[in-house]
């Protein structure tokens, strides 16, 4: 096992990391920038390292000033978390020159599946279906037209190196398609210093089915079930659960078999997740591979059991993955994500967190870097806190979600806390009837559902 383990990220996830590295006696070094000196894992990491200003391009993806504080404090291994540079080829690189561990898959797994034109083809040649669309990046606008009219509109626009919904546009008729393809070249070569876009069919109601994988140096390929992530805005979920509703087992037999023949066909080691979108009809479509640990782990780690960022430190140590027997998803978690924004602008809403009140009880998990009087800063990703519960059924979990956000008590700042109560609420919610455009006309519905309760009680 690794003596001491840089963890090269900020926030919740960077606490997450320290916690599983406690566990196992491994000493850490948090890295921060002047921004975040008094967040929750530079308090409880062995050492820490100022890495420069609260901009994160003079600091998180600074990677000469990283490896440098690795250097510095003897670090033998850097965990990279979600974002910023987890999913950075050449960091990877960088480290391995440095002898220096990467907690992740390798650098050339990491560049052939976060090109997303290449992770299809290597998808399509592993025979796991794929969308319809473009085998590589698209050349012009003229080229996306052609193609667009062989699958038929509605199609989407994709950056090829990014994600997180920049770089992405629907195109429903043949006129837009020029100006969209422009507009989503531009975003995505802002956001990743690479232009080129990809086209594929678009499904119109679609759900967001995400499988974890996981694969040691050994050989080794597992896939620890799926989790539901179609409650989304702008392409960036709010709110995520285990098992999905949607699933029957031979579904989710086929969609596994699938994500471990793919993670197989790369030699893929480390946590990863193959992302894919089912249709209405049972038809399943790859859409993209996350060579890191994601965001909605712990729902995961709710119905397993499995500690997974544990599970990522001794695959990275060159252990073999030793699966427990009968390991089988248990009841039903879901996962909220809080963030600091207005609940229905979505604007930012950073400042001090004056009262910060959390749930507790059976079942209730929460990840957090906040505590009172922190002052979230405006420079990063919105997100506060992960709330997670687990119970013996989706309702039940539904219920204990309900009572553990009325319970989650913070001042001072919007969160996101009220419009998790609305989604709760949801009939269709509740139905387990949701797609990737579920939030769509969310507020209308609500305020129709109103007006009609109130009209009936009027007659009544």
């Amino acid at each position: 096992m690794f003596k001491k383990v840089l963890i090269a990220n900020r926030g919740e996830i960077a606490l997450r990391v320290l916690q599983a590295c406690r566990e196992l006696g491994v000493q850490t070094v948090a890295v921060h920038s002047t921004a975040d000196r008094d967040s929750l894992h530079v308090v409880y990491a062995d050492e820490d390292v100022c890495i420069g200003p609260p901009a994160s391009t003079d600091s998180y993806l600074d990677i000469s000033r990283l490896i440098a504080a690795a250097e510095i404090t003897g670090a033998d291994a850097v965990h990279p978390g979600y974002g910023f540079l987890a999913e950075n080829a050449h960091f990877a690189e960088v480290l391995a020159e440095c002898n220096i561990a990467w907690i992740g898959p390798s650098p050339e797994v990491i560049r052939r599946m976060g090109d997303k034109s290449r992770a299809r083809e290597t998808a399509r040649a592993a025979g796991v279906p794929v969308l319809p669309g473009s085998k590589d990046a698209l050349p012009n606008a003229a080229a996306a037209l052609e193609l667009a009219r062989e699958v038929g509109f509605p199609v989407i626009l994709k950056a090829s190196a990014g994600g997180g919904g920049r770089g992405m546009r629907i195109v429903k008729q043949e006129e837009d398609l020029e100006k969209m393809f422009r507009t989503a070249s531009e975003e995505a070569s802002k956001a990743f210093g690479d232009g080129s876009v990809y086209l594929e069919k678009y499904l119109t109601a679609p759900r967001h089915i995400e499988f974890q994988v996981f694969g040691d140096q050994h050989g080794n390929v597992i896939h620890l079930g799926e989790r539901e992530c179609s409650v989304q805005r702008r392409h960036q979920k709010l709110l995520e659960e285990s098992p999905s509703p949607a699933l029957t087992p031979q579904l989710r037999a086929e969609m596994g078999d699938a994500a471990v023949r793919l993670a197989k066909a790369v030699d893929y080691v480390n946590a990863g997740t193959i992302e894919f979108l089912l249709d209405e009809d049972g038809s399943f479509y790859f859409m993209e591979m996350n060579t890191r640990i994601q965001v909605e782990h712990p729902v995961t780690e709710m119905v397993t059991g499995v500690d997974l960022v544990r599970w990522q430190l001794l695959v990275a140590a060159g252990a073999e993955l030793t699966v427990p027997s009968g390991l089988e998803p248990r009841g039903h978690a879901i996962e909220c994500r809080i963030n600091a924004e207005h609940p229905e602008k979505f604007t930012p809403s950073p400042g001090c967190l004056e009262t910060f009140h959390l749930p507790g009880g059976p079942g209730v998990r929460v990840d957090t870097h906040g505590y009172e009087d922190y002052i979230v800063p405006p420079y990063y990703d919105s997100l506060v806190s992960k709330l997670i519960v687990h119970a013996g059924s989706r309702p039940e979990a539904i219920a204990r979600m309900q009572r553990a956000l009325e319970f989650f008590v913070v001042e001072g700042i919007h969160t996101t806390i009220p419009l998790h109560q609305k989604i709760l609420q949801d009939p269709e919610f509740v139905a387990g009837q949701i797609t990737t455009r579920f939030m769509e006309g969310f507020a209308e519905r609500r305020a129709q559902r109103a007006a009609a309760a109130e009209a009936a009680e009027k007659e009544g």
